[in-house]
């Protein structure tokens, strides 16, 4: 039978020893250079924490003009001599934050990835290789968001001698990523940033040896919207994955993502108002009307109200994805490698509106989520009006009233339907069909009592980058390396073993 374990955060943390400072090592006298299928790239060698660094490399053909709104295209250019490998490539444009944050590096032109991995592998060291995708509702995130920085747990891999390759990657977001209707369908151009992960998976399988990586031995992971792709990329195609992974970490984030439900008329009324604000309406084929809108114009109207409940997420495309994750999961048509998952206790605090402060306005709530009335009143009877047992447990009595009288009843829904709910139908899917299965459960508080354990909280730990918590650590210097030394390497343990539960020795 596959396995289910809990992992003891808190009391296997106090067990840690003191985390070794990293090895002097001699700065090489040239930068690193490896040799990929198209040409020759050169890196950046890091000398504080021994590693080569190859920054910014394209997996596919820049997805603009006539490429725009259609699948990955392989690069179709080679050269001769070197290549810089040096910065970090453009960030995908999306929605929110990080076009404000990224205004000088978001572009169409993004499609890259980046390779972190111990200096001095040659290309037949065969070493594991984990894949990075990052979250951010399929809006907004990239490789150059410094929570994600590879470094950190790669030299964990080489204090542990079990060494890895890390490889994070850009995908196309919003509306460029996951535009949808009859018309996309039609050209099969669908679901494209879940197409974009899937490009450069197989780039790795063509590539990943030149830099010394196994290309057998390669581990998906993924934090929310990366934690549902993940599960999607179990259930692509019905599962056939021609082993381009052999196993999968998802962080907050599982199969059956309540995103992979709209269908194509769900979705047209959406993709005529983008038409209609394009003037493309008389075009005889609107896709490559808006293929010639500048992307100025077009991002501004993703961003639009005109466009606000289009979500801009996976969808049953009929190809790509073929049925809901949970009919996959239910039918066994998914990739069984082994998988590491798991959720935080207080996921419900990222996604809890304000304002509820009454039974009546918490039952529409439920219904507004896909029940019934009958059904609501059975729910609201099992998450009662008592913050004694609401979300965060870390908060004590009501919350303050601008958050509204009902907000920990709403976190604490929320939070199950979204996260804990899905985890537990994966988990007991997997398992089922006898797919070796690991689940943690965080519950680390780290910014207050008002977060609790909230959603991407442990992102840090598992990075073993707790410093960007900065002066948030307060009290837990002590605490929170000990388990983040734990949490990182018992990442790099199922990376190399298919098993997070290592030897203190290593």
């Amino acid at each position: 039978m596959a396995s289910s374990v809990f992992l003891p955060l808190i009391a296997a943390a106090a067990l840690l020893p003191t985390l070794a400072s990293t090895q002097d090592a001699h700065t090489p006298t040239s930068a690193p250079t490896v040799q990929v299928r198209n040409g020759t790239y050169e890196g950046v060698y890091n000398p504080t924490y021994d590693q080569d660094l190859f920054l910014g490399i394209p997996y596919a053909q820049p997805p603009v003009g006539e490429l725009r709104f259609r699948p990955p295209q392989p690069l179709n250019t080679s050269w001769s001599g070197t290549r810089n490998a040096t910065e970090y490539y453009n960030e995908c444009i999306g929605y929110g934050s990080d076009d404000w944050y990224w205004t000088d590096v978001v572009s169409e032109d993004c499609l890259a990835l980046s390779v972190i991995r111990p200096h001095g592998i040659d290309s037949g060291a065969n070493l594991p290789v984990v894949f990075w995708m990052h979250g951010g509702e399929f809006a907004e995130g990239g490789t150059r968001d410094s929570r994600y920085n590879l470094s950190y747990i790669v030299q964990q891999s080489q204090e542990m001698q079990a060494p890895i390759i890390g490889v994070t990657v850009n995908y196309r977001l919003s509306g460029w990523g996951f535009l949808y209707s009859q018309e996309v369908a039609d050209e099969g151009s669908a679901n494209l940033g879940l197409r974009d992960q899937r490009h450069a998976l197989y780039w790795l399988q063509e590539n990943i040896a030149s830099f010394g990586g196994d290309p057998s031995r390669l581990t998906i992971w993924g934090q929310s919207a990366g934690a549902n792709s993940v599960g999607l990329h179990l259930v692509a195609y019905d599962g056939q994955n021609d082993g381009i992974f052999r196993a999968g970490i998802a962080e907050s984030g599982s199969v059956p993502s309540l995103a992979a439900y709209m269908n194509a008329s769900e979705a047209q009324p959406y993709y005529d108002a983008v038409v209609n604000a394009t003037n493309c309406t008389g075009a005889l084929n609107t896709l490559t009307c808006l293929r010639e809108v500048p992307t100025n114009v077009l991002s501004s109207i993703f961003n639009s109200s005109l466009v606000a409940g289009a979500g801009y997420h996976p969808v049953i495309d009929g190809d790509f994805l073929r049925a809901s994750g949970i009919v996959n999961l239910q039918t066994g048509q998914f990739a069984k490698t082994p998988l590491l998952i798991g959720t935080n206790f207080d996921e419900g605090t990222k996604y809890a509106p304000h304002g509820y402060n009454t039974t009546d306005q918490f039952i529409s709530l439920v219904q507004a989520n896909g029940t019934n009335y009958t059904s609501a009143l059975t729910i609201a009877s099992l998450y009662p009006d008592d913050p004694a047992v609401g979300i965060p447990g870390t908060l004590h009595g009501r919350p303050p009233p601008s958050y509204g009288y009902q907000w920990k009843r709403v976190a604490a829904f929320l939070g199950d339907l979204l996260m804990h709910a899905p985890r537990r139908v994966t988990t007991q899917s997997l398992a089922h069909w006898n797919v070796p299965t690991y689940v943690y459960h965080w519950n680390v508080m780290t910014l207050g009592p008002l977060d609790g354990a909230a959603h991407g909280y442990e992102i840090p730990f598992t990075f073993h980058n707790i410093d960007i918590l900065g002066d948030e650590r307060g009290n837990d210097s002590v605490i929170w390396p000990q388990i983040s030394t734990m949490m990182s390497r018992m990442w790099v343990s199922f990376i190399n073993h298919l098993d997070p539960n290592y030897s203190n020795s290593e």
